[in-house]
């Protein structure tokens, strides 16, 4: 099972740039599509990038454009370039392995090692 950890988060004002950690160990890391999750005050998580163990990148609609998604294989380790940062991007990121269809971000459905995520706060 993988297991990964977030770090990077902070407070902001709007417009400003972040950039997202995440060390994940415990399987081969380049075999693993691994993705951005976030979680608002009193919404549901959603999906808000992936990146293929191919590749392949994959950004929701809200972030397209404004946010990056990479990883280093290497270094076992996986970022998120966040700028022109809004205060609706405001919310707990985790990382987790995932699955994506054009713009649509899941996490893989054997996933259960959630890390403790990295706050982000964007002020207006």
């Amino acid at each position: 099972q993988v297991q990964v950890v977030e770090s990077g988060g902070g407070s902001v004002q709007a417009g400003g740039s972040l950039r997202l950690s995440c060390t994940a160990s415990g399987v081969p890391f380049d075999r693993y599509s691994l993705g951005w999750f976030r979680e608002a005050p009193d919404k549901e998580r959603e999906g808000v990038s992936c990146v293929s163990f191919s590749g392949n990148l994959y950004y929701a609609d809200s972030v397209k454009g404004r946010f990056t998604i990479s990883r280093e294989n290497a270094d076992n380790k996986m970022y998120l370039q966040m700028n022109n940062l809004k205060p609706e991007d405001t919310a707990i990121y985790y990382c987790a392995p995932c699955v994506s269809v054009a713009t649509i971000i899941v996490p893989a459905s054997d996933f259960r090692s959630w890390g403790q995520g990295t706050q982000v706060t964007v002020s207006s």
